[in-house]
């Protein structure tokens, strides 16, 4: 399988409520800092206060990726007030600015808001839906385009790929991460837009290798975790990027 997630300017992630589109913003921005690129984070989910990348904060910045952060409590109905840091970094990303959106179309609507930074930045921007096959809106690919759609709809932009997370939570197994690869399959086809990556937790990655996956795979370390769990340490492997 292919080892380089290959990424830079503006990486917008994006997905239904449960996709996980959080812990892969986080386990993917801790893949890229270790290839070498300087990474920056925003999270822009003002909508859901709960399992947002803001909580990752301190492993992310022990690691010199760089949080930008809005203020708590700036959403007001659907108009959301952006702090300057936030368009700041979509016209100067470096080499890597992931933006973490809020889930479905709702947590979505803040990207329209930043359409006019969007426009000024000449760094490349990408869209990139986070499906998780094991969810209820997203188990075929009929659903994930209605997702998509709504998404679309409600950012005012297009989603240009998407990362696999299929996933049961501690439950998942290697067959469950080539059931949905085979749907990311299919939804490629469906679709046009090219499988960015797939993820799996990062103890499953070594029996990964059986599989017959033919794009890169990403390590994720759980961070968003309820009270009585430990977040994974972020420690990745050294990578060949």
């Amino acid at each position: 399988m292919p080892a380089q997630i290959a990424i830079n300017g503006i990486v917008i992630i994006v997905g239904n409520y449960g996709s996980g589109k959080t812990e892969v913003a986080i386990n993917l921005a801790v893949d890229r800092q270790a290839a070498g690129q300087r990474v920056r984070v925003a999270d822009l989910d003002l909508v859901n206060p709960y399992f947002r990348t803001r909580e990752a904060r301190r492993p992310l910045e022990a690691l010199g990726i760089e949080m930008v952060l809005p203020p708590e409590g700036l959403l007001q109905a659907d108009l959301p007030i952006l702090v300057p840091q936030v368009a700041g970094l979509i016209r100067d990303p470096g080499d890597l600015a992931i933006l973490d959106a809020g889930g479905d179309d709702v947590g979505a609507t803040v990207l329209a808001a930043l359409a006019e930074a969007f426009a000024k930045s000449e760094a490349p921007v990408r869209m990139l839906q986070v499906v998780n096959p094991f969810r209820p809106n997203t188990d075929s690919v009929e659903g994930c385009q209605a997702m998509r759609k709504a998404i679309e709809s409600a950012s005012h932009r297009q989603v240009t790929g998407w990362i696999g997370n299929a996933h049961m939570l501690d439950e998942t197994t290697v067959e469950h991460i080539a059931r949905g690869y085979a749907l990311m399959q299919a939804l490629v086809a469906d679709s046009g837009l090219p499988l960015v990556c797939m993820t799996a937790a990062a103890a499953l990655m070594p029996a990964i290798g059986a599989l017959d996956v033919d794009c890169p795979m990403l390590a994720v370390r759980r961070q968003l975790v309820p009270p009585w769990q430990k977040p994974v340490p972020l420690q990745p492997e050294k990578s060949n990027g």
